[in-house]
């Protein structure tokens, strides 16, 4: 192969990295630089001087040998006598110091390996680099992803999200759901990992999170910003609480929420495998959010007892329904409002 086409070959790939992978030309020619650096120290020793340029116009990487003129050599890394410097331009003088081209070409298999490794990971690098960027424009958002394989071991589930692969943690799963390749679910994009080592991303299905999206997807009111989703409380799987309020009285947020004959709803809730519901309607009055919370049960009264903190009365028949299964509910609407909620029945 001539050198012309291994030179096109390098620019080639590298134009083929950035527009398959996206990772900058920039970014890869630091990396090239970097590995022809490291080759050149194993074969001409750690302590030599090196300069890498690349020029784009001509397809062509130069690496230069920098050395000092000197009468007596001390150090042959760094330093050339007058007369070798003299046999390479009659210009040379002491003390300057002289650049002498190598080509990489030139360089031992052991050096040109170690070249190619730094270029393979500053490959795997750059590709992270981009998936971070594209996972990192939507934390926060929700992903649609396919099941690509399933660990029945662990649970853990891989995803083609459309940035490339990830991996969906059991823990992260909604209790008791199952999946099978090539199901199409939605994620929950927790947090984005800039650190080398680790997962990329976490994805989630259980955080409260992919709920409030979920709502923003299906309700178009909530999208145009009428309706406003003031808090979200959930335990996956079970039972989740939303609250919203509208900034237009004639716009009825619970009603928008729910749908006609509850298809916005039950499109949510099948997307949670039949996880559980209230749409709460939000109040700035304390006593009042604090009951609508607490739904389905019917509360009588509430009464704030501190700064956060209140007393809340129902019927008799009413208090299994406020407490809720091993005190799912009073749970629930305690997060919700932020207030420590205290029931009793009258």
């Amino acid at each position: 192969m001539s050198k012309k086409s291994n030179k096109e070959s390098v620019v080639n790939a590298l134009q083929l990295l950035e527009r398959e992978k996206g990772i900058p030309q920039s970014y890869m020619l630091e990396k090239i630089e970097a590995a022809l650096v490291s080759a050149y120290h194993k074969e001409y020793g750690n302590n030599a001087d090196v300069r890498i340029e690349f020029d784009a116009e001509k397809d062509d990487i130069r690496v230069f040998q920098q050395k000092t003129v000197v009468e007596e050599v001390t150090d042959e890394e760094k330093e050339i006598s007058l007369a070798d410097a003299k046999k390479i331009s009659r210009r040379n003088t002491l003390g300057k110091l002289i650049e002498i081209r190598v080509d990489p070409e030139n360089f031992r298999r052991l050096s040109t390996a170690a070249a190619k490794s730094v270029i393979i990971q500053g490959i795997r690098e750059g590709e992270r680099m981009v998936m971070q960027e594209a996972y990192e424009n939507q934390r926060d958002e929700i992903l649609t992803a396919t099941v690509s394989k399933v660990d029945p071991v662990s649970g853990n589930v891989v995803l083609e999200t459309g940035n490339g692969r990830a991996v969906l943690l059991h823990s992260e799963q909604i209790p008791g759901e199952d999946f099978v390749v090539g199901d199409h679910i939605k994620v929950f994009v927790m947090e984005v990992n800039k650190e080398a080592r680790g997962p990329l991303v976490t994805l989630s299905r259980c955080h409260a999170g992919l709920v409030r999206r979920l709502f923003e997807l299906e309700v178009p009111e909530i999208a145009d910003g009428v309706v406003l989703v003031k808090g979200v409380s959930r335990e996956a799987g079970v039972r989740s609480k939303v609250a919203v309020a509208s900034r237009d009285e004639n716009v009825d947020p619970v009603g928008a929420c729910i749908g006609n004959r509850g298809m916005r709803i039950a499109g949510i809730v099948d997307e949670l495998r039949g996880e559980k519901i209230d749409i709460i309607p939000y109040s700035d009055v304390p006593e009042e959010y604090v009951a609508a919370a607490l739904a389905p049960a019917r509360v009588n009264s509430v009464e704030m007892t501190g700064e956060r903190a209140c007393r809340v009365l129902v019927d008799p028949d009413q208090l299994s329904l406020a407490i809720g299964r091993e005190g799912l509910n009073a749970r629930l609407a305690a997060r919700l409002t932020g207030y420590k909620i205290d029931i009793k029945a009258e």
